[in-house]
């Protein structure tokens, strides 16, 4: 796979000033929220999972683009209202939760627009202001799940079973010429560290860059964290998931205030001494994924290639 997978349905054509053509799109709306469809509509993004349109100036629509990301949605709307509200950041709980047509035959969501850019378009350094916080966002996140709880089986597992994968892909990497002799210490470290002997927690699954709203700061005020965006991956299972964030999101200076944080927010739970051990090795699997699985996505390539380089320069 050189880029992000293929639509399994037509949604909506961007034309070159973005805005859509979208009969798909119009019959959604008509048909679990014609309140809504006299709104300017634009898409603003396609991703791995979904297709983002602008509704209006207060709103988006996302429509999962694939039959693996709708069972994705279907956790989003059922959990985020659940879990939104003691948070320090905001998340994107949807306000309205669509139904399919002929046409289309997943579920969808609007939820509300919020201004600010994603922290893979600001130099890693910046993120350093908000390290503490985006901490505090997982000390809070990561409680006992309940049993019914979702279970992503690529996210927040036990490392062992993906050891032959990950394994084939940093060999496959390297066959190509890439520089991944780190990647695969933090790798063979991760795999070696306690696991995680606690009960399931929540997780968000998918801490990179590109998934972190900022708002930027102006001179002589930082950027500050205003949204954990994404939740597809949600999940319960092995906090250290969430924790790659320290190498995929974060330079040195960030990635010790960012630490330190969820380490003495976490202090009074149980010990768990294999713990950044395993997220290094969780970063090393995310970032390889589009590193070596999708070489060719512009919007996460940026992020993965840090991630690795940061990687190269662990010290602890």
């Amino acid at each position: 796979m050189s880029g992000p997978p293929p639509r399994e349905v037509e949604i909506v054509h961007a034309g070159t000033d973005g805005a859509a053509p979208d009969d798909v799109v119009a019959r959604l709306l008509q048909s679990s929220a014609p309140e809504l469809l006299h709104l300017p509509r634009r898409v603003v993004a396609e991703g791995w999972d979904n297709v983002l349109v602008r509704l209006g100036s207060t709103l988006l629509m996302r429509l999962p683009r694939r039959a693996q990301a709708a069972e994705l949605t279907r956790h989003e709307q059922l959990w985020l209202p659940v879990l939104a509200p003691p948070l320090p950041v905001a998340v994107p709980v949807p306000v309205h939760a669509g139904r399919p047509v002929a046409d289309y035959p997943w579920p969808w969501s609007i939820i509300r627009w919020r201004e600010g850019v994603v922290a893979s378009q600001r130099p890693r350094q910046l993120a350093t202001s908000w390290a503490a916080d985006l901490a505090a966002t997982f000390v809070v996140l990561h409680q006992p799940a309940p049993p019914e709880a979702p279970h992503n089986p690529f996210r927040a597992v036990p490392l062992a079973p993906r050891d032959e994968v990950i394994r084939e892909r940093l060999a496959l990497g390297r066959e190509r010429g890439l520089d991944l002799a780190a990647a695969v210490r933090a790798w063979e470290r991760g795999i070696a560290a306690p696991v995680w002997a606690e009960p399931p927690v929540w997780v968000h699954g998918d801490p990179h860059p590109g998934n972190l709203l900022v708002r930027p700061g102006t001179p002589g005020r930082p950027d500050t964290l205003d949204a954990l965006l994404d939740w597809g991956d949600l999940s319960a299972g092995d906090p250290a998931c969430d924790l790659a964030a320290a190498w995929l999101v974060f330079d040195r200076a960030g990635r010790r205030v960012f630490r330190d944080t969820y380490d003495f927010g976490t202090r009074r739970r149980a010990p768990d001494p294999g713990r950044w051990d395993r997220a290094a090795a969780w970063a090393v699997s995310m970032a390889s994924s589009v590193v070596v699985g999708a070489p060719d996505d512009v919007a996460n390539r940026p992020w993965a290639d840090a991630a690795l380089a940061e990687l190269a320069e662990r010290d602890d």
